[in-house]
Formats: C-alpha cells, structure tokens, sequence
C-alpha cells in the first residue's frame, strides 16, 4: 500500500459524513490499524477487497455496470470508494460496490479507497446511508432502507431523520408505504406508480376501496391531483358504491385479460374488454380514421 498524502474530498452528505467518523475504541479495526488517518486515500489492490456482505443493493444493472466501467477506462475513477482493514492485505467494502465492480470489468488492479474503521453495525448504517445518498432509488427502496435503519440500527426516527439529511415527516411518508398492499408496493417499486400517487392511497382505511382506486389509477393513468380527489370523495362517502362492487376472481381476471390481449393482436389495436363476475360486458374496439374503420370491418368480413 503506498503512502500518499491525504486529498480533501467534499462531504458525501451529513448523514454518510458523520458517520465516518472514527468508531468508538471497542472497534476491532481499530486494534489492527489505529495509524490510518481517517482523510487518507490509498491504491489498494482489487484482489485484497471484498464485497460487503451489509450491501443493501443485491442486483445491479449489467448494461449500466459496463458503462460506467468505459467510463472507469477513460476518466479512471473520480470518486474514491471507502473500506475498513480486517487484516494484513484484507480489506472490506463500506461503499462503492458498483464503482469496485466496475473496476474489475474494465480491467484495473488497484483502486483508490478511503481507509476507515468501522463495527458491523456502523458498516451496515454506511451502506444504508451511502445507498439512499447515490443510487437513484425508487420511492419503496427508499422506504425499506429507512425501515432497515431503525429496526437494524437501533435508531429513532429522530436520529434517522439527522442521518439521512430529512425531516421527521418526510422518513414518516416513506415508512407510511410499507403499509401499503403487496400488490400496490409492487406497483411502487416497478415505477407504475409514483409517490405522490401512494401517499395519497395511504389514506385509505378498507384495504379493498384502496386497491380499487389503486386499480382505477394505473389503468386509466390518473394524475396525482386526480387520485387525491377520489380518495377525497370516497371518504366523503360519494364513491361508495362503486368502490364497493366485487370484483371478477383472479382466475377469470386472467382469462380475461388473455383474450383481450388475443383480442387487440388479431385487430391490430388495442381493444377495451370489460366483464362482471355475471359475465355481462362489452367489447371497444377504437378507430382513428374512416380508413381504420374499413381495415377493422374487413377483419370482421362485414364489408
């Protein structure tokens, strides 16, 4: 490892910042390598490094991973990542495992690092931090690294709020999503909703109403404004009747939505198919032109 002087780098964020701080004397890093200066960045062999076993982060885009190692190739790297010394020529992650990654597909053998010294728990409230700070997260990750925060970490909202550079109420909205349904959070975290939208679901008590108006939203693309003012009107008790209608079976949902998949491929548009669990309906195929419509009668063999 070679001697370099300490280079001032900008704080990463006043949560990630104060937490690299040095760690209490109980810390067993801190018996291994007390003279590491906690400002020092060091070339430290890729092989000498494992990954963090606390990475909140398990799946990693490949086609972004590769881009960011051509960049790697170009600009090298320009933000250290940061690690603990377990041992002699034995490292371990504490940040910047896509940057670590990277530099092993674009072929490089020594990285530069943030030598630091940290507890298991201070190595898993690193990674949280450090993972809400730089990934582009979607509203439930957020949620979840924030609950991971408070129930693995020991830590109040209080606290969490400090760490993460965020108000109480603001980590209470995200906490608030993970009492949200399965099928909603899901609809989160693949980015068919936002979070406005679920914020606004949340004031829903009767877990059916609100996957109703849920259902209503992303099939008919409600703006926020839009689902804040039916929530609005089913407490209120004017939307109670149609919120309250039963639905078709899961079974038949699927079928259904297989035919009218069917449906829309044969016609070469898509076709709007609705069913009551009677098996009452209608069918909707749209047209955009007097030339469309002809195309849709010949299918047909009308004309």
């Amino acid at each position: 490892m070679s001697d370099q002087k300490p280079i001032k780098k900008s704080a990463l964020g006043r949560g990630l910042g104060a937490l690299l701080e040095d760690s209490p004397a109980k810390n067993k890093s801190q018996d291994i390598l007390p003279e590491v200066a906690k400002t020092g960045i060091f070339e430290i062999p890729l092989e000498e490094i494992q990954v963090n076993p606390y990475q909140p982060r398990v799946h990693f885009d490949k086609e972004a991973l590769q881009e960011l190692s051509e960049s790697i190739k170009v600009q090298g790297i320009i933000q250290p990542i940061t690690v603990r010394k377990l041992a002699p020529n034995e490292y371990q992650l504490i940040s910047g495992e896509r940057r670590f990654q990277a530099s092993k597909i674009a072929g490089l053998t020594q990285i530069p690092a943030y030598v630091r010294t940290a507890n298991d728990q201070q190595m898993l409230e690193m990674a949280l931090i450090e993972n809400i700070q730089r990934e582009n997260l979607n509203a439930l990750e957020i949620a979840q690294s924030y609950q991971r925060l408070l129930a693995e970490c020991n830590l109040k909202q209080e606290e969490l709020g400090d760490r993460v550079g965020k108000n109480r109420t603001t980590v209470n909205n995200y906490l608030r999503l993970l009492k949200l349904p399965p099928t909603i959070q899901a609809a989160i975290r693949d980015q068919q909703l936002s979070m406005g939208h679920a914020r606004a679901l949340i004031n829903i008590e009767d877990v059916d109403k609100q996957l109703a108006i849920f259902k209503k939203a992303v099939e008919e693309e409600l703006s926020v404004r839009k689902v804040e003012a039916l929530v609005k009107a089913l407490n209120e008790g004017h939307i109670e009747k149609e919120t309250s209608k039963p639905g078709l079976d899961p079974v038949r949902k699927y079928e259904m939505n297989k035919i009218q998949q069917r449906l829309a491929s044969h016609f070469g548009t898509k076709v709007a198919l609705k069913a009551d669990p009677k098996n009452r309906g209608e069918i909707k195929i749209p047209f955009n032109s007097a030339s469309d419509l002809n195309r849709i009668l010949e299918i047909l063999e009308i004309i």
